[in-house]
């Protein structure tokens, strides 16, 4: 699944050791930048259970361990994650 501006995806531990406590966040761009077979770098914003923009973060992951949210599904997701 690769992630577009806009995009709200469910980072966890699967996308990179660094995030212990999973987050959403939403994409603003996906940087075309070189790095490691299967790794990214993202800016976007991290978001609350509320899915309010709280900070906004620049991220590198791996693409295999995200997981793009559906609009529909994406405040009760927002809120069993918290």
């Amino acid at each position: 699944m690769s992630p577009q501006s806009g995009d709200i995806v469910h980072v966890t531990r699967d996308a990179s050791v660094q995030f212990l406590r999973p987050m959403m966040f939403r994409v603003i761009r996906v940087h075309d930048w070189p790095t490691y077979e299967g790794w990214m770098w993202l800016d976007g914003y991290q978001l609350n259970t509320a899915g309010d923009a709280v900070e906004r973060r620049s991220i590198f992951v791996q693409e295999a361990g995200l997981k793009k949210l559906a609009g529909r599904d994406t405040p009760r997701v927002l809120a069993a994650a918290a």
